[in-house]
């Protein structure tokens, strides 16, 4: 028998409001947040007010790279760089090679998900996804 760490849905919600209260403080920079589980199934997910198309989407598919790939989304994409290769050539289109997200990992290492942010600039956005894991309290 296995013994899996998984995310919660409270754990995740909190996470995302310490994520929004942090990015509320200039509402005028509106962002998308998507928290994961390990198999990249969408656990919790917001956006702000204002809130364009593309950062919807990215969110969600940074989340999903870090929990797929078990590292961080801006590790993963100087990975691929490192390896003369692309994120295309992975074959799965939700695959998005770009900084702002962040893998959640239990004590014992196993992945348990991601999290994705994005709307603003790259660093900011995983500034803020790592104020969320902070807030996952693992």
């Amino acid at each position: 028998m296995y013994d899996k760490p998984m995310l919660g849905l409270s754990q995740a919600q909190e996470a995302i409001a310490v994520i929004l209260a942090e990015a509320n403080k200039e509402p005028d920079r509106p962002l998308a947040i998507a928290i994961v589980d390990d198999t990249g199934s969408i656990i919790s997910y917001a956006r702000m007010d204002r809130c364009r198309e593309v950062p919807k989407r990215m969110a969600l598919r940074k989340a999903y790279t870090c929990a797929l790939s078990g590292q961080d989304s801006k590790d993963y994409a100087e990975r691929l760089a490192s390896q003369g290769r692309t994120v295309a050539e992975m074959g799965d289109p939700m695959l998005a090679a770009v900084q702002g997200g962040v893998v959640i990992l239990h004590q014992n290492g196993s992945i348990m998900g991601g999290i994705g942010v994005s709307g603003l600039a790259a660093q900011e956005d995983e500034d803020l996804a790592k104020i969320g894991l902070k807030a996952l309290g693992l």
